[in-house]
């Protein structure tokens, strides 16, 4: 899908007040949905095609194999601020301006801790919690997924 078409679907959004549009074509995805000033946020990702790998070998019985797991965070009642989209992340809002929120930094519910950037649209991302910043996860600039732990927050 190109960009010509997609600005078509957002025109005719508008045109038709709808609130959000999905579009599945050629394996790929794209769903638009207005956020709450109206602008529209568009979110694609590419179908998921499953093809079947050879085989991990099997431990022996009597070695345990070993599991990675992301880090959790390290204090009780620690709260993660996770990305809602796929995008690039970026800690301010011009290459030039401050972040907009640094470690130890205490931030308020509503407050941008964040941009992400999904084709060509800039996402603020907006703290739903309260509390101090204890790490920041993701470097600027860099991509991020669905779910991706941005930032891990202690709730003040």
């Amino acid at each position: 899908m190109n960009l010509k078409e997609i600005k078509e679907i957002v025109t005719l959004m508008n045109e038709n007040d709808l609130m959000e549009v999905e579009v599945e074509r050629e394996g790929s995805k794209l769903k638009i949905k207005k956020g709450p000033l109206g602008a529209p946020v568009v979110m694609s990702s590419p179908a998921v095609e499953y093809r079947p790998s050879v085989a991990a070998p099997v431990p022996a019985s009597n070695q345990t194999p070993e599991v990675v797991r992301p880090e959790a965070p390290s204090g009780k009642g620690l709260k993660e601020i996770k990305a809602p989209m796929v995008g690039t992340f970026y800690r301010a809002p011009s290459p030039d301006a401050p972040s907009f929120v640094d470690v130890g930094q205490v931030i308020e519910v509503g407050q941008v801790v964040c941009i992400l950037e999904a084709m060509k649209l800039m996402n603020e991302i907006k703290s739903d919690v309260r509390g101090k910043v204890v790490d920041i996860k993701v470097d600027n600039a860099e991509p991020v997924e669905f779910g991706t732990v941005l930032f891990v927050i202690e709730p003040v």
